[in-house]
């Protein structure tokens, strides 16, 4: 494999915090020099022009319809969606058709994603059997086919002994479980959240506090029985406070954040807008600041798009029966730059939560800009202008909340391994 020296670069590691001019060498496929002295004289020089250097983005949480739905996302659409937004790892959902819940549907995923993508693909399995919180999946067998984590998405299991049981395997194993916080009771039906503009739309909604309620029962049930727990979307404030109680408490617990609720609030909803319908649905204002301050102090530890592919036949309805989601591959980075833009985020703030942090807590070797790392790579320029055209989306579902958005920030180059995915290379 050819040496690459990335020369004239703003180096982004999220690991020291620091954003600074430099280069970088590559050999054999990983980080081996940062600034270096030494240079093969066959290196093969990638002038950076002054853009940004960092790591891939490990993006958590992204449905892809194989099998069952991959007229909505396949690997191969997903995987162009992912190098053109400087997503280098894609942590999988297993909530397909049938769900992943067996070694062999597994095996599927796996071998599947590597004849058609040059993306890394880390798959989660499903928590129980068809998601249907009633029988755990074998979490031993499935960790050993390559499960990174275990989880029903917003399928959440109701009956509290059989998620304490499943948490007690999972502990057992040292498994990672990742739950959906909102109450399905409170939540079932929901199109939006309760207050002013959802009495003035007429839509049904949730209260706020449905997050907090499911939250709290799983910290609680995470306390009993001492298992590794993610809670894969925060969105409220109310949240907060029994989250950071249970970090405190020395708790196994950790957070992410939707870039929607991060960057989007209920009013964009406006008239109906369902590209604008996600789920948990978006909150005020004041949530999401809250959301981008708890990001920015480390109480919330990861950024993910929640890419959710929906075709037009599902999002063309009216508001309250459309489908939930959005995708997010190709906008995550460009949408979590509004953030540094607006002084709310710096860029190493930004790349440990969506390359450092979970690349750590699932035990992967990526997300770091140091010796010895893999080359998982983006180059971008967060100040080059663009309108999003959602007709130019890779992937094959175009449900984006941004299209017609006037945006900030382009990946330039996509890395993994040293190799360039994206633009693609001629063969």
């Amino acid at each position: 494999m050819t040496a690459l020296h990335f020369t004239n670069a703003i180096l982004i590691d999220p690991e020291e915090g620091t954003e600074t001019a430099g280069s970088l060498l590559v050999q054999d496929g990983v980080i081996s020099a940062l600034n270096p002295a030494n240079v093969p004289a066959d290196a093969q020089v990638v002038d950076c022009a002054g853009q940004c250097l960092a790591p891939g983005i490990v993006d958590l949480g992204v449905k892809i319809g194989e099998p069952g739905e991959r007229h909505k996302e396949s690997f191969k659409t997903a995987g162009l969606a992912a190098a053109a937004g400087g997503v280098t790892t894609v942590v999988t959902r297993a909530d397909t058709t049938p769900a992943v819940d067996t070694p062999e549907a597994l095996n599927f995923v796996t071998q599947r994603a590597k004849q058609v993508t040059a993306i890394r693909i880390a798959p989660m399995a499903a928590l129980t059997k068809d998601r249907a919180g009633r029988e755990m999946t074998e979490y031993g067998f499935l960790s050993d086919a390559g499960a990174v984590a275990f989880s029903d998405g917003d399928a959440v299991v109701r009956d509290p002994k059989i998620f304490g049981r499943a948490m007690t395997y999972a502990k057992g194993l040292g498994a990672l479980i990742i739950a959906h916080v909102q109450d399905p009771g409170l939540s079932k039906g929901a199109a939006v959240t309760s207050g002013k503009f959802a009495t003035l739309r007429g839509l049904p909604a949730v209260s706020l506090m449905a997050e907090r309620m499911g939250l709290e029962r799983d910290l609680a049930l995470v306390e009993m029985t001492g298992a590794r727990y993610h809670a894969d979307q925060i969105s409220t404030a109310q949240a907060l406070g029994p989250l950071q109680r249970a970090k405190e408490a020395g708790l196994d617990v950790t957070a992410g954040v939707s870039i929607h609720h991060l960057t989007l609030n209920a009013l964009d909803v406006g008239d109906y807008r369902t590209f604008f319908k996600v789920k948990p649905p978006l909150r005020d204002e004041d949530d999401r600041i809250a959301m981008v301050e708890a990001v920015a102090s480390g109480l919330i530890d990861i950024v993910s798009s929640m890419h959710t592919p929906q075709d037009e036949e599902s999002k063309r309805l009216p508001y309250e029966e459309a489908a939930s989601g959005a995708v997010g591959l190709e906008t995550l980075l460009p949408a979590a730059l509004r953030l540094y833009h607006e002084d709310q985020l710096s860029l190493p703030q930004l790349f440990r939560a969506m390359s450092l942090n979970p690349a750590k807590r699932l035990g992967l070797p990526g997300g770091r800009l140091s010796v010895g790392a893999p080359a998982d790579l983006v180059l971008f320029d967060p100040n080059a202008p663009f309108v999003m055209d959602r007709t130019k989306l890779q992937s094959k579902s175009k449900n984006t909340p941004f299209d017609g958005a006037r945006m900030q920030g382009k990946t330039r180059a996509t890395y993994v391994g040293g190799v360039q995915v994206f633009p693609a290379r001629p063969a």
